[in-house]
């Protein structure tokens, strides 16, 4: 493939990273984890950007 991604797939890409950081943050505070943890609010942030950038595209459209 290789083109550009379009709004929808930044949206859909961005909710799932999302929901994995969840889901890791979650795990990492059960188990004392403080990098899984960590690493969890990380994919979170990434995810909203991605959601973000996705919602500009529409914007620009």
């Amino acid at each position: 493939m290789g083109g550009k991604k379009s709004s929808r797939q930044d949206k859909n890409e961005g909710a799932m990273d999302k929901a994995k950081g969840r889901i890791k943050e979650a795990g990492g505070a059960l188990t004392g984890n403080k990098d899984k943890k960590a690493e969890g609010g990380a994919d979170q942030r990434s995810g909203t950007a991605k959601e973000k950038k996705g919602a500009l595209k529409d914007l620009l459209k």
